[in-house]
C-alpha cells in the first residue's frame, strides 16, 4: 500500500521488471509528477498533450530489449535525457528545475505501474468547504479606492498564491494564499469576485470589495484540476460557479458566493472514436453570454458539453462530438462561437452556442495552444481568431463567422485558415486588444534560451514578419542566470495601452513582471518584489470579466 494524493491510501501493483524504489522515493516522485507532469501526460499516464507514459512504453526488461508493437521502449538512460533536455515536440527541459537525482528518480518512477488515486465525491468536497467570511458579513459596497477594472490577478505558481496588483500604480495590493499553481483566474459577472483554481483542485473565492481583498470561501473539488467559470447569463449573474477536475474526471457546480458544492457530474465515457476512456479530464470551461449554459470541454473524449444551468436539479446537457484532445480556447469577437484546440488532432473546433452545434473542425499546424486566442480584423480577410502552436513555427489565423451581415464579403473565408504567420515553436499565448494595432506572442517553451526569454510583436497592418522582438529578460535589468527566465503570457491593461509579461524564473531566481507601452513598445515598468516568486498567468479584471482578447 502507498499513500495517494492528499494523503489517501491506494493499492499499488508491483512491477518486477521496473526499477526498484523505496516508499520514500516513490512519494517524492509522485509529488513531482503531480506538480510537473500530470497536466500533459495524465494522472494514469495515458497521455494527451504529452505522450503515453505507461510502463510498456518506458521500461526495459533485464536484457534492455522490451518492445511494444515493434517499438523499442525507452529505458532509464534515455528517459533521463528526455526529461532533462526536453524534446522538439514541445516538452520543456527540466534540467534547470530538477536536480540530477530527481531526474533519475522520475525516470525510475514512470517505469513503474501508475498509482490509481481515490475518488473525490460530493461528501468529500463538502467536508473541505470553508466559508471564511459569511455573505452577510461582507461589504455592501467597495471599501477600497482601487480601480478594480485595472486590477491584475497574478499567479505565483510555486508558492500557491495570487498577487493582486494595481494596474494604475503597479503596486501589490494583496497576496492571498490559494491552491498550488493556480491555473486560471476568472471573474464573476458583477466584477466583484475573483475565482481561482489551483492544480491541486482547490478553489478560492476572492472578494475585491474588501478594504484589503482576501479569500472569503474555499473548497477542494478534485485532486488535480485546471478550469473554473461562473454563471453570466442575465438573471443568473454570480449565482453559480463551475469547476472541472482532471482527477477525478468530473465537474462540480457550486453556489457562486459561498462555493458550496451542489452537484458533481462525472465525465467518464466514450470518446469520439467510440472507445471507453477511464480518465477524460475536464479542460477549459466558459460561460455562454446568450444562454444559461456552460461550454465544458472534455479532453480525452473529444466531446464538448453544453451544460444548461437553468435547472441544476434536472440538468440538461447537449453533447457535441469534435476531436481529441480538447484543451483551451476562446470566444470569437461576437461571443457566439467558441473555438477550442484539439491539440492531438491538430484541429480547432468551433462551437455555435446559439444553435448548440459544431460549426466547424479546422485543420491547423502541430499542437495548437491558443490560451484564449486573439481576435482582430484582418485587412484582407475580415474578422479572424488566432492561435499559436507548441509544435509548429507559425501563428494560425482562422476566419470567423462573427457579425455575418456586416462582413458578408468575408463569408467565403469562414472557418478556413486564411494565413499562417511565421513565428517559432514553443508558443503558449497570443494576445491583442480591440484598442491595439499589435499582435503579441510569447515563445516560452522554445528550447533556445534567448528565444524563450523573448516575445514577438507584429503590426496588424503587416503580418509578414515581426515588427519587433523584445528580449524581456534583458529589458528587466535582472542579473543574468544560467537558468531560463521564460517570458510568458502577454496580458493587456483594461484600456489596451499596456502589455504585461511574466518573467518566470526558478523558485530561487528573482522573477518579475515587465510592463511595455503597447504603442511605442518601450519599457514602462519592471515590477519586482521578494514575494514575486514564479509569476505566470496574469488576468486583468475588466478584460477577463468581459472576455476581451
Amino acid at each position: 500500500m502507498l499513500t495517494g494524493l492528499a494523503g489517501h491510501v491506494v493499492a499499488q501493483e508491483q512491477n518486477s521488471q521496473a526499477p526498484a524504489m523505496t516508499v520514500t522515493e516513490k512519494e517524492a516522485a509522485k509529488k513531482i509528477y503531480f506538480e510537473r507532469c500530470a497536466g500533459c501526460h495524465g494522472v494514469l499516464r495515458k497521455g494527451a498533450t504529452g505522450k503515453n507514459l505507461e510502463p510498456h512504453w518506458t521500461k526495459t526488461d533485464k536484457d534492455g530489449k522490451t518492445t511494444e508493437g515493434g517499438t523499442l521502449a525507452l529505458g532509464q538512460s534515455r528517459l533521463e535525457k528526455i526529461i532533462g533536455y526536453g524534446t522538439d515536440g514541445g516538452m520543456v527541459n527540466f534540467d534547470d528545475i530538477l536536480t540530477k537525482e530527481e531526474l533519475s528518480l522520475m525516470a525510475k518512477y514512470i517505469q513503474n505501474t501508475p498509482d490509481v488515486p481515490p475518488e473525490f465525491g460530493l461528501k468529500d468536497q463538502l467536508a473541505s468547504w470553508k466559508v471564511l467570511v459569511e455573505v452577510k458579513d461582507r461589504p455592501t459596497k467597495q471599501m477600497n479606492k482601487y480601480n478594480l477594472n485595472n486590477m491584475f490577478s497574478v499567479t505565483l505558481r510555486d508558492t500557491g498564491e495570487v498577487a493582486l496588483i494595481d494596474g494604475d500604480t503597479k503596486e501589490i495590493r494583496s497576496i492571498v494564499k490559494t491552491g498550488y499553481a493556480v491555473h486560471i483566474s476568472r471573474m464573476s459577472a458583477s466584477g466583484r469576485y475573483v475565482y481561482v483554481i489551483g492544480r491541486d483542485g482547490r478553489v478560492s473565492l476572492i472578494d475585491l470589495w474588501m478594504e484589503k481583498p482576501a479569500v472569503v470561501a474555499e473548497v477542494k473539488i478534485a485532486f488535480d484540476a485546471r478550469s473554473i467559470d461562473t454563471s453570466k447569463f442575465k438573471g443568473f449573474e454570480d449565482k453559480y460557479a463551475i469547476a472541472g477536475g482532471y482527477w477525478p474526471p468530473q465537474y462540480t457546480i457550486m453556489e457562486g458566493d459561498t462555493l458550496k458544492p451542489l452537484k458533481v457530474v462525472s465525465t467518464r465515457g466514450v470518446t469520439v472514436d467510440g472507445d471507453y476512456h477511464p480518465e477524460p479530464r475536464v479542460a477549459s470551461i466558459v460561460s455562454s453570454f446568450i444562454k444559461p449554459e456552460w461550454v465544458v470541454n472534455v479532453k480525452e473524449t473529444g466531446q464538448i458539453l453544453m451544460v444548461d444551468y437553468s435547472d441544476i436539479e434536472n440538468l440538461k446537457t447537449t453533447t457535441i462530438g469534435s476531436a481529441k484532445f480538447l484543451h483551451d480556447g476562446g470566444w470569437d469577437a461576437s461571443k457566439r462561437y467558441f473555438l477550442v484546440a484539439a491539440n492531438a488532432s491538430n484541429k480547432i473546433a468551433a462551437v455555435d452556442t446559439k444553435t448548440g452545434k459544431l460549426a466547424a473542425l479546422v485543420d491547423v499546424a502541430k499542437l495548437p495552444h491558443p490560451g484564449r486566442g486573439a481576435n482582430f480584423t484582418h485587412p484582407t480577410f475580415g474578422p479572424v481568431w488566432a492561435t499559436g502552436h507548441l509544435g509548429a513555427d507559425v501563428l494560425t489565423l482562422i476566419s470567423t463567422a462573427s457579425d455575418e451581415a456586416k462582413n458578408a464579403k468575408y463569408k467565403k473565408y469562414n472557418w478556413t485558415v486564411v494565413q499562417e504567420v511565421k513565428h517559432v515553436p514553443g508558443n503558449l499565448f497570443v494576445k491583442t486588444h480591440p484598442k491595439s494595432q499589435n499582435l503579441w506572442a510569447d515563445s516560452a517553451q522554445n528550447p533556445d534560451k534567448d528565444t524563450a526569454e523573448s516575445v514577438s510583436v507584429w503590426k496588424l497592418s503587416d503580418l509578414s514578419k515581426p515588427y519587433k522582438i523584445l528580449h524581456v529578460a534583458k529589458d528587466s535589468g535582472l542579473p543574468e542566470t544560467k537558468a531560463v527566465r521564460r517570458a510568458v503570457h502577454p496580458e493587456y491593461s483594461a484600456d489596451g495601452t499596456e502589455v504585461w509579461i511574466s518573467l518566470w524564473g526558478g523558485k530561487t531566481d528573482q522573477s518579475a513582471i515587465v510592463v511595455y507601452d503597447d504603442k511605442t513598445l518601450t519599457l514602462k515598468k519592471v515590477i519586482t518584489d521578494p514575494k514575486m516568486i514564479t509569476p505566470t498567468g496574469k488576468f486583468n479584471v475588466y478584460n477577463t470579466q468581459h472576455d476581451i482578447y
